[in-house]
C-alpha cells in the first residue's frame, strides 16, 4: 500500500510517525523539566494545579514544549450545567499554556449537591451520552482547542445500553472529540472484569485516539489499581505498542504522582517508551 492511503479512515502516514513522549508536569520535578533533558517531547500539564495562580510557570514551560492541558473538575457527566468558574478558569489556563490539546474525563466528579473528589463511571446510557456531548461541546465552544476524553478506571459495573468501545465512539463522533486511551485503566479493567483488553481496543475506531496515559498499575488482595506510583510493568508497554501500531496516536503522557523516583529513573522509563513507539510504529 503507497503511503498517503487510507487504512480504516486512518492515514498510513500518521502511523509512520513517532508520537511525542512526556510526563506530566510535577512541582518536585520542576528544575529537571526546565532544564529540557532531551528524553521530554511534550508536557501534560493538571489545569486545577495552575488555577489562580503559576501563569509565570505556565508561560516558561509554553516556551519549552507543546503542551496539553488535563483537567480534573469539570465532571463533564454530571447532568446539568458545567459549573461556570471551573470552566473559565480551566480556559484560562489552556489559553496561557498554548495547549495543543484539553482533556477531561468519560466521568463525573460532583453532583448537584456534593463534590466527590473522584473520578465516577457514568452509566454506558444514551442519556449519559447526551449529557456529555452536550458538555464536550460546550468545553471546545469556549476554550477554542481541541478536545480529547479519557477512560477511566472503574471497580463497579454500571447498567448499559452499549458496549464502552461502541459509547466512546458515538462520544467522540458526536462532539467532535477525541479520545485520550489510558493503557493502564484499559489494563485494570480488563483484569478486574475479566475482558479481553486487545479485542475491546480493536472495537474503537484507531482514528479517535490521540493521545495515550500511562503509568505502572497496582496489585493488592485479589485487585488491580490505578495509582500511579508504580513503575511501568512489561505487559503495559506492549499494550501500548499494539496500541501505536493501531492508531495514529500523537503523544504518550507517563502519569507518576503518589511516589516519584529519581529523574534517573523518569529518564530511563521515558527511553523505554520512545523505543517501544519506534518499534511499533517502523515494525
Amino acid at each position: 500500500m503507497e503511503l498517503g492511503a487510507v487504512i480504516d479512515g486512518v492515514d498510513a502516514d500518521a502511523l509512520l510517525e513517532i508520537p511525542l513522549v512526556g510526563l506530566g508536569f510535577r512541582e518536585p520535578l520542576a528544575d529537571w523539566i526546565l532544564s529540557m533533558p532531551e528524553e521530554i517531547d511534550c508536557l501534560e500539564l493538571t489545569a486545577e494545579h495552575f488555577f489562580d495562580h503559576g501563569e509565570d510557570l505556565l508561560e516558561k514551560l509554553r516556551d519549552l514544549y507543546p503542551l496539553s492541558v488535563h483537567g480534573l473538575g469539570l465532571s463533564l457527566g454530571t447532568p446539568g450545567a458545567i459549573d461556570q468558574e471551573t470552566l473559565n478558569q480551566f480556559q484560562r489556563v489552556a489559553d496561557v499554556a498554548n495547549a495543543r490539546w484539553i482533556s477531561e474525563h468519560i466521568a463525573f466528579t460532583k453532583t448537584e449537591d456534593v463534590d466527590l473528589g473522584h473520578l465516577n463511571p457514568v452509566p454506558l446510557t444514551r442519556k449519559s451520552l447526551k449529557v456529555l456531548v452536550d458538555h464536550a461541546r460546550q468545553v471546545m465552544d469556549v476554550c477554542q482547542r481541541p478536545l480529547i476524553l479519557e477512560n477511566i478506571t472503574s471497580y463497579l459495573r454500571l447498567p448499559e445500553e452499549l458496549l464502552e468501545a461502541d459509547f466512546i465512539n458515538q462520544l467522540c463522533q458526536q462532539a467532535g472529540a477525541g479520545l485520550l486511551l489510558d493503557v493502564t485503566n484499559l489494563y485494570i479493567n480488563s483484569c478486574n472484569h475479566r475482558f479481553d483488553a486487545l479485542e475491546w481496543l480493536h472495537r474503537l475506531e484507531p482514528s479517535v485516539i490521540k493521545q495515550l496515559h500511562i503509568v505502572g498499575y497496582s496489585y493488592h488482595d485479589g485487585v488491580w489499581h490505578d495509582r500511579h506510583c508504580e513503575p511501568i510493568q512489561d505487559e503495559l508497554l506492549e499494550l501500548a505498542a499494539q496500541v501505536v501500531s493501531y492508531a495514529p496516536v500523537e503523544s504518550i503522557i507517563i502519569e507518576r504522582d503518589g511516589v516519584l523516583p529519581p529523574v534517573s529513573e523518569l529518564e530511563l522509563e521515558l527511553q523505554r517508551v520512545e523505543d517501544v513507539c519506534e518499534t511499533a510504529r517502523c515494525s
